[in-house]
């Protein structure tokens, strides 16, 4: 089982891309036998939030309820950020909970992981969008296409612009709650990573529009954060007396 150590926001802590990164009209290939294996035993499935709000409009459920039911939370030790992935069910061979026999119960609003497979996808801090093929030992019948043609095949094109963002939020927050972490004493600490979970995967309604409710709650995140930065250093100063 991989501890939660492991894992931040992009995955595993410990992951280097091995394969250069692959041009849009760039083919590549893969074998895939079809069997779902590529859906069992992986505990790295690390879901954004717009992946979140996805799975709960396909289910009908609040997120908050989602991320309680099929997945496991934690704080990343890089980035000090919430970082929320899918939990395999153990009683079902660690299954992705959403696995229904060899089929994704969820596909049409599978997690961008999943829908990339054998693709990943890199984002740097100024918005460029990369790809990368990742490597595979499944067999099976091979499989030829061009990247673009590929991600238009699982609709990835239309959501790159939110997934920029998403990906953007995270680095610039990074910036602001790795030195605000050091600051705050335990209990505002707590505080502080509650506000993280709500502004970025709880504090959504699955029937508006994600980037709007995102970028409201980034206002409302801003605002929190500085309440408790006031008071951690009022305590401070209270102390110094």
């Amino acid at each position: 089982m991989l501890k939660d150590s492991q894992l931040d926001l992009c995955g595993r802590v410990d992951f280097a891309r091995t394969t250069p990164l692959l041009a849009r009209d760039e083919a590549f290939s893969f074998a895939c036998a079809g069997c779902g294996g590529c859906c069992r035993g992986r505990e790295d499935i690390v879901l954004s939030g717009f992946d979140l709000w996805r799975i709960a409009g396909r289910l009908r459920l609040p997120p908050q309820t989602v991320a309680r039911a099929f997945c496991r939370a934690s704080i990343g030790q890089v980035s000090h950020l919430p970082v929320l992935r899918l939990a395999p069910v153990k009683e079902e061979r660690n299954n992705c909970p959403f696995l229904t026999e060899d089929h994704c119960a969820i596909h049409d609003a599978e997690p961008l992981v999943c829908a990339l497979y054998p693709l990943a996808q890199e984002i740097s801090r100024e918005g460029e969008v990369s790809y990368f093929l990742q490597p595979t030992g499944c067999g099976g019948r091979v499989i030829e296409a061009k990247v673009e043609d590929y991600l238009a095949r699982y609709d990835v094109p239309a959501r790159e612009k939110t997934d920029v963002r998403w990906a953007q939020t995270c680095m610039d927050l990074e910036d602001v709650v790795e030195p605000l972490d050091a600051a705050l004493e335990p209990p505002l600490r707590r505080r502080m990573q509650t506000k993280l979970w709500q502004a970025l995967y709880f504090r959504f309604d699955y029937e508006k529009e994600y980037l709007p409710q995102l970028e409201e709650n980034l206002v409302w995140l801003g605002a929190e954060l500085q309440k408790l930065t006031d008071y951690q250093q009022r305590r401070n100063a209270y102390r110094k007396k």
